[in-house]
């Protein structure tokens, strides 16, 4: 290879390692045998070339789990398996509250070459709140890993999450992560997998989706096994058996290279430079920088015409600028100014949008408007009813789940419609990071009609709390209309779960009450079920107070 060459792919490598969009031009297959972000040769991603021949080398699939399951550390570990350097831990977690809190807000998606073979991975959120980001992402992929603490077991958000991965025709690769823990015993292991396949069973699992396959795997130790080892870890300790299930049981994404194009927009996010950035997975057909396009909206609205300006794809941590990309691929574009999530990108010629797929609605709401208090102007630079319905308006292209509507004769103030008190709570916190200064409501439920008759959202309500203090849990959640479904130990002595369906407005605040009672010792897991019949007024339910710190100032009239 020419010096000269080879530095401008060092200078090229150093920049996408950084984290920067670069394009790579005139590299031929094999002539480099490994760079610094990917270290492997570039025939492991024939996707990042031009365009390839059918999606036989191509694998698409998203980690499901319950929150603090570890989905984000088992991403670390399969990009450190094949050959990327990563700066810290969570390398997935690129939001500042995502970092904060520990948990996975939003879907993000990256790839990697193994064996020959380009695999487009998905992190999905584990929070109930954040289901909607869940199920746009599974009509993306072909194939799901769904990750089980070996010590918990299935909770409220593996059944959610299962549910739509079964719905959507997928079959779950099933790992149980942390088996490296000294709790965790055979018998232990082998009653989780007997939970699953009566879960697999209750949600309607066809008998291919019941033969499921399971490895074991430590996500914190980088190693995953088909066979359990207790105590310690396998022999030749890698995610190798992990990679290999994914090869063997997720199949190649469907969709004809040589058809027309069209691609499904499942994330959008701005950037300052480029404008509007849709990512989806091309469904059929080929596209290049420079291509005509027209976005159809899934409201039947018109979308008008454009030109693709950039096209790139996440490879590791950082970005490949590509010149065009086939079916079967997930890929980001720039050009296309009013596409939005669920809407299509197609060819000029295209007649009809693609199918975004069923989204549960959302079940909270509250209304935004502007600080009209005495104290207004002293915090916030963005104070007027306008730009806090712009910036909720943006909130809403990128959140499938949230939806933002104006208040009759509220003036400038918004109804924003979530999934539940986090979601809400993390735009509020977000917009106040940004400058926002606003006032809002009390949470309330969102409420629908069918046949006459009201209808509320209900919850699956798991807490895992010891023994003395079930009686008092019973009774908070019994006043807030909530109904015991199951009480059963677990394996920690001196502890009991107890499963319950309670509709959601008796649940707004409940956490801070479910931590008094038990005494910062519990853990609790909510996970939206369905619409159900109005259960009726809540029973001496107090849900604050205002407590005076000062006495009173008497003022005499002139």
């Amino acid at each position: 290879m020419p010096n000269n060459l080879f530095r401008g792919l060092q200078t090229s490598c150093s920049l996408l390692c950084a984290g920067s969009v670069r394009t790579l031009h005139a590299v031929t297959p094999g002539c480099v045998a490994g760079l610094p972000l990917l270290l492997q040769p570039f025939t492991n991603l024939r996707s990042f070339s031009s365009t390839a021949s059918g999606t036989g080398h191509l694998r698409d699939f998203a980690i499901i789990a319950h929150v603090d399951h570890g989905k984000t550390t088992l991403m670390d570990r399969l990009l450190s398996q094949t050959g990327n350097t990563l700066a810290g831990d969570r390398v997935m977690d690129s939001n500042a509250l995502e970092k904060e809190r520990g948990i996975t807000i939003s879907s993000k998606y990256t790839s990697f070459g193994y064996k020959g073979f380009t695999i487009n991975a998905v992190d999905t959120p584990g929070h109930a709140d954040f289901g909607g980001e869940v199920e746009r992402i599974l009509g993306m992929v072909d194939g799901a890993l769904l990750l089980v603490d070996a010590n918990e077991g299935p909770l409220s958000q593996t059944k959610f999450v299962l549910e739509k991965a079964l719905k959507r025709g997928l079959k779950p690769v099933v790992v149980l992560n942390k088996v490296d823990r000294p709790s965790v015993t055979e018998q232990q292991c082998n009653e989780v997998q007997s939970n699953l396949f009566d879960l697999f069973a209750h949600l309607g699992a066809t008998d291919d989706q019941l033969d499921f396959t399971t490895l074991y795997a430590s996500a914190r130790e980088g190693w995953a096994s088909k066979e359990l080892c207790v105590g310690q870890a396998p022999e030749n300790p890698s995610m190798a058996p992990l990679l290999d299930a994914i090869l063997e049981h997720v199949p190649p994404p469907p969709g004809d290279p040589q058809g027309q194009f069209a691609m499904l927009v499942t994330m959008t996010e701005r950037d300052s430079f480029l404008g509007r950035v849709a990512t989806g997975r091309i469904a059929s057909g080929q596209v290049k920088v420079g291509d005509k396009i027209k976005v159809l909206r899934h409201s039947g609205a018109p979308g008008g015409d454009s030109k693709v300006t950039k096209i790139f794809k996440r490879s590791g941590v950082g970005k490949l600028e590509l010149e065009s990309a086939s079916a079967g691929d997930i890929i980001s574009m720039t050009g296309a100014a009013a596409a939005g999530i669920a809407d299509t990108i197609g060819a000029v010629d295209l007649a009809a949008a693609l199918s975004p797929g069923p989204i549960e609605p959302p079940t909270l709401s509250m209304i935004f408007g502007p600080n009209d208090s005495p104290l207004a102007g002293r915090e916030g630079t963005h104070l007027t009813g306008s730009k806090i319905g712009e910036r909720l308006n943006a909130e809403a292209e990128t959140s499938v789940s949230l939806r933002v509507l104006p208040v009759d004769g509220g003036g400038e103030s918004f109804e924003v419609q979530a999934r539940g008190e986090l979601q809400l709570g993390l735009l509020i916190e977000n917009m106040r990071r940004e400058g926002y200064e606003l006032s809002v409501s009390p949470p309330v439920v969102v409420y629908r009609i069918v046949n006459g008759q009201r209808m509320e959202p209900l919850e699956e309500v798991v807490c895992e709390i010891e023994d003395e203090f079930s009686g008092p849990i019973i009774d908070a959640l019994s006043l807030r209309r909530g109904e015991l479904l199951e009480m059963k130990p677990i394996e920690v002595e001196g502890k009991q779960r107890l499963t319950f369906v309670a509709p959601s407005r008796g649940l707004i605040g409940f956490r801070s009450l479910f931590a008094t009672l038990t005494r910062g010792s519990g853990m609790l897991h909510r996970a939206f079920q369905s619409y159900g019949h109005y259960k009726g007024p809540l029973d001496k339910v107090r849900k604050g107070v205002l407590i005076s710190m000062a006495g009173p100032t008497l003022l005499k009239s002139c």
